[in-house]
């Protein structure tokens, strides 16, 4: 088949090379001139980065992620160990070590991999239509592309999600999670945190948190509650929430910052769940199909086991498109429904929209020896498709 791909983030370069795996013309169409990504970096846990081992690009993204072996959290007001323990019984249950990665890295890994002459840059989508034997693109220079199949990875403000839905009358929106995230890379700095560490830094219902990535630098993701669509100073909003806290790692990550080249502002926002995924020959993925808050990390994870269930699909489905996009849309909606309501659990209990309940998260740090934190991230890893596909070999 020829395949469309609109999107070339992680959701439409994995799309992407999981339909060339097995033979199909892909050409991927993104709005963006160059590569750059919203965001610094992200969490590949270890069913993430299984689909990209099944991709062919296991040594590069280990190349590309982060020495994390332990997770800590600490006082934000006082600096106080909260508690610490080791990362290793994730890899050990789930068979596969978790990565954090630089976003751009990865994106730029998985553009390569898909080939250059396969993606066409700058190249805005504007309508899609179906006339049940192909389907077309048209794109806001007035150029057009037929395929046999399209793929909308086309992120949270997707067109071809439009698309998809319009016959059931029924247009999900967006939801704002009620907070801010900060994000950016600086140099690892032991103050900071280990430099093999997940550190984080609670209170007041915000949090500020490291991880490390390749290239001696830390990932940081700092989330502050307060309204959408407030315009402000970035670092002057940090020192605000943060500036009165103790803590001297947190000192130490302020000052390590540098607003004119890693300081992004993410207002955060989600999709109530819905499970119409697929019309006709198009179809929708990643943050298009299951855009979610950051709280468990699972969003591009997600979008990676989208591209693997799309795959096995072709590889062994025989009935026709339709049928295998239907085949998908039921696989996927479901379990990428579940992983948007337990962020958003999370994120409504660690940033004080219910006071008790942060409390009550706060206190159970201070006792906690890792055994509830890891069976949680790997709770959110069961369930995975690739999990699924090696229980099935066990």
């Amino acid at each position: 088949m020829k395949v469309i791909v609109i999107g070339a983030g992680v959701g439409g370069t994995s799309a992407a090379l999981a339909l060339q795996k097995l033979g199909h013309e892909v050409v991927v169409y993104d709005r963006m001139r160059e590569n750059r990504p919203v965001g610094a970096a992200l969490s590949l846990w270890s069913n993430g980065v299984k689909v990209l081992n099944w991709l062919g690009l296991g040594p590069q993204v280990a190349a590309l992620g982060g020495q994390m072996d332990d997770m800590a959290y600490y006082d934000g007001h006082t600096g106080d160990e909260l508690c610490r323990f080791s990362l290793a019984p994730v890899t050990e249950q789930t068979g596969q070590r978790p990565y954090p990665v630089a976003r751009a890295d990865l994106q730029q890994m998985m553009m390569d991999a898909v080939g250059s002459a396969h993606i066409r840059l700058g190249k805005q989508l504007v309508a899609v239509a179906d006339d049940g034997r192909t389907v077309t693109a048209a794109f806001a220079d007035g150029s057009t592309d037929t395929a046999d199949l399209l793929i909308g990875a086309d992120g949270a403000r997707s067109l071809v999600r439009d698309y998809v839905t319009e016959p059931t009358g029924i247009r999900p929106q967006r939801s704002y999670s009620g907070y801010v995230n900060y994000n950016g890379l600086v140099k690892a700095d032991e103050r900071i945190g280990p430099l093999d560490q997940w550190t984080t830094y609670v209170g007041d219902g915000k949090r500020c948190a490291v991880m490390p990535v390749a290239g001696d630098r830390f990932y940081f993701f700092v989330d502050v509650p307060g309204p959408s669509g407030v315009v402000e100073d970035r670092m002057a909003a940090l020192e605000a929430a943060f500036g009165s806290w103790g803590a001297p790692g947190v000192r130490a990550l302020l000052d390590g910052i540098d607003p004119d080249q890693s300081l992004n502002r993410v207002e955060i926002w989600d999709i109530d769940p819905f499970d119409t995924w697929a019309r006709g020959r198009v179809a929708i993925l990643g943050d298009a199909a299951h855009n979610t808050a950051p709280d468990i990390g699972q969003g591009a994870c997600s979008a990676l086991e989208d591209s693997f269930a799309l795959g096995i699909v072709f590889a062994t489905s025989t009935l026709g498109v339709e049928d295998s996009l239907r085949r998908y849309e039921r696989i996927r909606t479901e379990r990428a429904g579940d992983l948007v309501l337990r962020a958003r659990k999370r994120a409504h209990e660690t940033h004080a929209f219910d006071l008790d309940a942060t409390q009550a998260w706060y206190d159970g740090l201070r006792r906690e020896d890792g055994s509830g934190v890891i069976r949680g991230i790997v709770g959110n890893i069961e369930g995975s498709p690739v999990e699924l596909g090696a229980s099935v070999l066990r």
